[in-house]
């Protein structure tokens, strides 16, 4: 099976023969495409009937009914302990996948690797897998149909605290001088460029207390971008 560019990203993580737990498959393209890769046992589990149905469609027609599991998960709650080495969160919020990690502590415990693709407040998502004593040992990121998406490989293990930096465009990412990161951090800086601009056109405390933090933004991205474009 060809997947889109962003479960592409997703599903080059994940170690090849390992069991793995697909959370909020939806079509259940990546434990299809997973089991063309030699993963040995792949559950495809999401919180709702409809896109449950959709991937045991997609399992029947691929005849892969030996090899992938479909169950009605809320997050991790059907999986016990142990029972897979690695987990796949894409195409949710940080929030969502936060919460999810952080309700089934007894099963995030056992699982080796952790595949995250979260949509939106990445850097507290960085900032949480800290705190809680995971590392992120890798990252990737993609742009498709206009949209940026990174991509975090994340194990148990300990890390040096991360910058203001790093939190918010990925470690692994800035030293990797990631061209996809350049892309975004150039795009925010124009967006932030055009948002000045309207503001600069408005008179008020709070108008001004706004245009102060997009030039406080504004600096701190030229300067990011421009250490890694070097």
């Amino acid at each position: 099976m060809d997947l889109s560019k962003r479960l592409s990203a997703v599903a080059s993580f994940v170690t090849p023969g390992y069991s793995v737990a697909d959370i909020g498959t939806d079509h259940g393209y990546i434990p299809i495409y997973l089991a063309g890769q030699g993963s040995r046992k792949i559950i495809a589990m999401d919180i709702n009937a409809g896109p449950l149905q959709r991937a045991e469609d997609h399992v029947r027609l691929h005849r892969l009914e030996a090899l992938i599991e479909t169950r009605i998960s809320d997050g991790l709650q059907a999986l016990k302990p142990g029972e897979v080495q690695a987990v796949v969160l894409a195409g949710m919020g940080g929030a969502l996948v936060l919460k999810i990690l952080a309700d089934s502590p007894a099963v995030t415990a056992k699982v080796e690797e952790f595949i995250l693709q979260p949509q939106s407040e990445i850097a507290k998502v960085r900032a949480w897998l800290w705190q809680q004593g995971f590392i992120v040992q890798a990252e990737d990121m993609v742009k498709e149909d206009g949209k940026y998406y990174p991509v975090m490989y994340v194990r148990h293990g300990r890390a040096a605290p991360y910058t203001p930096a790093e939190l918010y465009y990925g470690r692994c990412l800035l030293h990797q001088k990631h061209p996809i990161l350049q892309q975004f951090i150039a795009s925010e800086i124009k967006r932030n460029e055009q948002i000045l601009s309207q503001l600069s056109r408005h008179q008020s405390l709070a108008a001004d207390k706004r245009k102060a933090e997009i030039e406080t933004a504004l600096a701190d991205s030229r300067k990011v971008l421009e250490r890694i474009s070097e």
